[in-house]
């Protein structure tokens, strides 16, 4: 079992294996299994990535951000150079495969430009365009503001101090944005499948 557990790739595999072992058990004898199984897979996938994204962004705004002046100035570095680039690259994928996910789930299950248009057919799919739509503004905000200003901020790409102290705090702002965002927007994923 320590070998498993000491090794994130073997702890990552495992869960899956176990997933898949419970997935099983649960679906033994059913008939009806296999009709359900793509949008099942895919559900799974989206709220996987989206926990792993949106976790992240709880971790930098309730975490490391306010946490930071805290630590001792010969300490930073370890911050900016180890873990923020790892949590980052963490964050701005599993916002893409929150994105990409999320939308194929919506094409197969047949609701994807209504719920982009907003349609007004039932309130289940203004909900899910409404969260879908504030998922989208999040995921943009990840990938065109907050990461090029992150690389800015932690020195990945080499700028005067003024304008690495000017990204550090547009990356700040626009995280602040996805955390408000993200309220309003678990809130229509969760309750697509309640209204209507």
């Amino acid at each position: 079992m320590s070998a498993i557990l000491t090794n994130l790739r073997n702890a990552v595999i495992a869960g899956f294996v176990l997933a898949i072992i419970v997935f099983l058990v649960i679906n033994q004898g059913r008939s009806d299994f296999a009709m359900g199984f793509a949008a099942y897979i895919l559900r799974f996938l989206h709220v996987l990535a989206s926990i792993m994204w949106i976790g992240l962004l709880y971790y930098f705004n309730f975490v490391q951000i306010p946490n930071m002046s805290k630590i001792p100035d010969e300490q930073k570095p370890a911050i900016g150079k180890v873990i923020a680039p790892a949590a980052l690259f963490y964050f701005r994928w599993a916002a893409m495969v929150t994105m990409v996910v999320g939308l194929l789930l919506a094409a197969h299950n047949g609701y994807l430009v209504d719920a982009l248009l907003l349609g007004t057919q039932t309130g289940q799919i203004s909900i899910i365009g409404i969260g879908m739509w504030l998922g989208l503004i999040m995921w943009f905000n990840v990938w065109f503001v907050i990461w090029p200003n992150q690389k800015k901020a932690l020195g990945i790409v080499q700028v005067e101090a003024d304008a690495k102290a000017k990204a550090a705090r547009t990356a700040m702002l626009f995280s602040r944005t996805n955390t408000v965002l993200s309220v309003p927007m678990l809130l229509c994923m969760i309750g697509q499948g309640h209204f209507g």
